[in-house]
């Protein structure tokens, strides 16, 4: 006898999805719930190069160059010392004279002129920190006159048996012209990072400079 013709009674079996599957489209999904894909990180801050002339704002800045200074005792009992110091060739972009101000130490942040080298890598450990002056033919102030081009060093004493480094890098910020609304009164402050808790962020790293470190001999 012969079959009827015609597809088959039997039930059809489910199409298996493959688990991998499931899972890439169940990623996918919370991926999109989250608001899409992490992007990409932040590029790194601009590299300034040594002898070349940096914006920060209130300051217009040269980086020169950093070296061992040996600083021979005047009295026969004392100890020679030696220092780390780095070159700047400031120029103060304001109408007023200011004061070169403070580096930053494991207290607090420096100010002025100071307070815009952020952090210096790496850290040369001093009893009271590094210190910041101008030189001018011989002489020491701690005074930036408006639109004058003057020699600012960052100085950091070595211990005896220290090596030095073979470079420095600081890590520069940039100063950024406030006016208070009420009083009319403009202020310069280096900006901070948001912060998602609202919490106070770090200073926004505008540049970083690397400079070789010359020895005595050199």
């Amino acid at each position: 006898m012969t079959e009827p013709s015609g597809g088959s009674d039997k039930p059809r079996r489910p199409v298996a999805v493959p688990a991998l599957a499931l899972v890439a489209l169940t990623a996918i999904g919370v991926t999109a719930l989250l608001g899409g894909l992490n992007e990409a990180p932040e590029a790194p801050p601009p590299k300034v190069k040594t002898g070349q002339s940096f914006d920060q704002g209130q300051f217009e800045t040269q980086f020169v160059e950093s070296k061992v200074t040996l600083q021979r005792a005047q009295i026969g009992s004392a100890e020679n010392k030696r220092f780390l110091d780095v070159l700047f060739k400031v120029t103060n972009k304001t109408d007023e004279t200011i004061s070169v101000g403070h580096l930053p130490t494991d207290k607090g942040s420096g100010y002025s002129f100071g307070g815009a080298l952020l952090k210096m890598t790496p850290e040369i450990k001093t009893k009271t920190g590094g210190r910041l002056f101008v030189t001018s033919k011989g002489a020491e102030s701690a005074q930036l006159h408006p639109g004058v081009p003057v020699t600012v060093v960052a100085r950091y004493e070595l211990d005896a048996a220290a090596e030095p480094p073979a470079e420095v890098t600081y890590e520069l910020g940039v100063y950024e012209s406030v006016e208070n609304p009420l009083t009319g009164e403009t202020s310069w402050i280096l900006p901070s990072e948001d912060d998602p808790l609202g919490k106070p962020g770090a200073t926004e790293v505008a540049a970083t400079v690397t400079l070789p470190v010359k020895r005595e001999d050199a």
